[in-house]
């Protein structure tokens, strides 16, 4: 018996040794994309607000009381369009007034100018003094000056019975009336405001550009990162408050010459075409600088980039297809999904794009095309 287990025994370890060995670990799967420097546009984001690009103040010329309010608050009026009619019969009896005063000093200068054509031919053949030619002289010289008088007089009042109809000086939106019908209108006091109009085709876009941003822009174009193509301008694209792109885009027609000592930027101005009326003075829009562009610029998915104690890095695979953590510099975002590499990443570089968390440094990896998905 006791030989029978000592054989089972060495039997048995016999055939665990003969077992074979366990198999190793298979290199992890991902998925890769290769680097290719390439052109592509430069986009600068700022907030922006709209400004009407003519906005008048409709003010009263003239006292009065207001007879009539002759347009839609809040609706779209034309150039010359009657807005306010004021009372016009005290400034029509001035007007006929005027027209009597006139007259009167027409006659005046009638007879001044008769009497000084009779004095004259008698004095210069010494039956009249010199006395009374002069008086004569003088007399029609009166009548002339008073003639002058009574046609400014005469303009005046026709000037301020032009004023009791108001109109409106632009195309665009009238706000409502600040004063109603009836109400007494005071030229010299704060009741001679009525209303305003707001042209709104064009409208304006004003944003500010800081002190800093400004030095980078500088700075990358200093270092050639960022380029202006010859020939061309810079547009203006808008985002609406609901993330909707605005079908028109516009062009840059002022930036302040000087830093605001409140903000520290300065304004730059836009126009924009707005025709179908669908921008308002006032909305809060974000404003799009278009136009430069970035020459040989790496561009990555922003899901390779990674953030760590000391950086942003990516996972480069090699030549002998094991992996290497590469610290990199990051610009801008590139459209939704990607980012800008400044500086860490050269052309034909492989960056891994999907897996990075079964990455090893330094350890080999199982290569994917990019966009395919890794075996758990």
């Amino acid at each position: 018996m006791r030989l029978a287990t000592v054989l089972l025994a060495v039997a048995i370890g016999a055939g665990c040794s003969r077992e074979a060995a366990a198999p190793a670990r298979p290199p992890p799967q991902v998925a890769v994309a290769s680097i290719a420097p390439q052109t592509i546009p430069h986009a600068v984001s700022f907030v922006a607000q709209t400004e009407s690009s003519r906005q008048v103040d409709i003010v009263a010329r003239v006292s009065g009381f207001l007879d009539r309010i002759a347009y839609a608050e809040g609706e779209l009026v034309k150039e010359g369009q009657v807005l306010f009619q004021l009372d016009p019969r005290p400034f029509q009896a001035q007007l006929d007034a005027a027209k009597g005063e006139l007259l009167a000093q027409q006659a005046r200068l009638a007879t001044a100018k008769s009497n000084l054509d009779r004095v004259k031919p008698l004095a210069e053949q010494d039956a009249l003094s010199r006395a009374d030619l002069d008086r004569a002289q003088g007399e029609h010289d009166a009548a002339t000056a008073a003639v002058y008088a009574a046609s400014a007089k005469l303009r005046e009042a026709e000037l301020n019975l032009g004023y009791t109809v108001i109109r409106s000086p632009v195309l665009g939106l009238a706000s409502r009336s600040l004063q109603r019908q009836g109400a007494y209108v005071n030229a010299m006091a704060e009741s001679a405001r009525l209303t305003y109009v707001a042209a709104i085709d064009p409208l304006w876009v004003n944003f500010s550009v800081s002190q800093n941003q400004m030095a980078h822009i500088r700075s990358e174009m200093a270092s050639g990162r960022v380029a202006m193509p010859m020939g061309e301008a810079l547009e203006v694209a808008l985002t609406l408050s609901d993330g909707a792109l605005y079908p028109h885009k516009g062009r840059i027609n002022f930036a302040d010459p000087s830093f605001s000592q409140d903000t520290g930027a300065f304004l730059v101005r836009a126009v924009i075409p707005n025709p179908q009326r669908d921008l308002r003075p006032g909305m809060f829009v974000t404003a799009r600088v278009e136009g430069l562009v970035r020459p040989q610029a790496i561009v990555v998915p922003q899901l390779a980039v990674q953030q760590g104690s000391k950086g942003h890095f990516v996972y480069v695979i090699k030549v002998d297809d094991t992996a290497e953590l590469r610290p990199v510099v990051v610009g801008d975002y590139y459209g939704d999904k990607e980012i800008v590499v400044v500086q860490g990443l050269n052309g034909g570089d492989r960056v891994v794009t999907d897996g990075m968390l079964k990455v090893i440094p330094g350890k080999a990896v199982q290569l994917l095309t990019a966009g395919a998905a890794a075996k758990p």
